[in-house]
């Protein structure tokens, strides 16, 4: 479990391509050892188990299913990661619950800077559009952030400086993906209304 507080980045510098998945290979500065061995890291908000530590590189191995879900499908060498260790009893949870399971993935169509703040408008596929609720939470790129403004076929969030800064948001342009996982919460009173029914 994670929370979506991005205090780590990490940049690709390799990708093996297998039959059914993918192992990749991160280079950060992030708190790992080789004693951490199957521990789950938020790699864009993606939980991925970490198979490998050496020399500030971790590896990971990609499943089908991730890959299908995800923006892993179009993963880059030189890509810069946003990255998170799951939570510690006791951590304080600044975001929201974020599992790191991925939902789907959305369109940058819009970037725009007001005074020192950016607005981004992203589009997701019509299923997932449902899902999307004002002033929720969502987590983009493994980062916690607020729904501004939901309309037929996208939605808004206002990035702050300190957000934009610290993530690889930094780095995304219009026409970019990201990875998208919808607030856990709102999914559940879905399905629990769409089960009454």
């Amino acid at each position: 479990m994670f929370n979506g507080i991005i205090y780590n980045q990490g940049k690709v510098i390799k990708i093996v391509k297998r039959q059914k998945g993918l192992n990749i290979f991160i280079k950060s500065d992030l708190k790992v050892s080789k004693k951490d061995m199957g521990l789950s890291v938020a790699c864009d908000g993606v939980c991925l188990t970490l198979i490998s530590y050496k020399s500030k590189t971790m590896e990971f191995y990609l499943s089908k299913e991730t890959i299908v879900r995800s923006k892993f499908k179009f993963l880059k060498v030189k890509d810069i990661m946003n990255l998170e260790l799951p939570l510690k009893y006791g951590t304080k949870i600044s975001g929201h619950i974020c599992q790191g399971h991925v939902d789907t993935i959305a369109r940058v169509i819009k970037i725009k800077k007001v005074d020192k703040s950016y607005l981004f408008e992203f589009k997701v596929p019509i299923k997932e559009q449902k899902n999307l609720i004002e002033k929720a939470s969502i987590c983009i790129n493994g980062i916690s952030l607020t729904i501004s403004k939901v309309s037929k076929k996208s939605f808004e969030i206002w990035i702050i400086p300190h957000t934009y800064n610290e993530t690889n948001l930094s780095y995304i342009k219009k026409n970019d993906l990201v990875n998208i996982e919808i607030d856990i919460l709102s999914k559940y009173v879905r399905n629990y209304f769409n089960v009454k029914k």
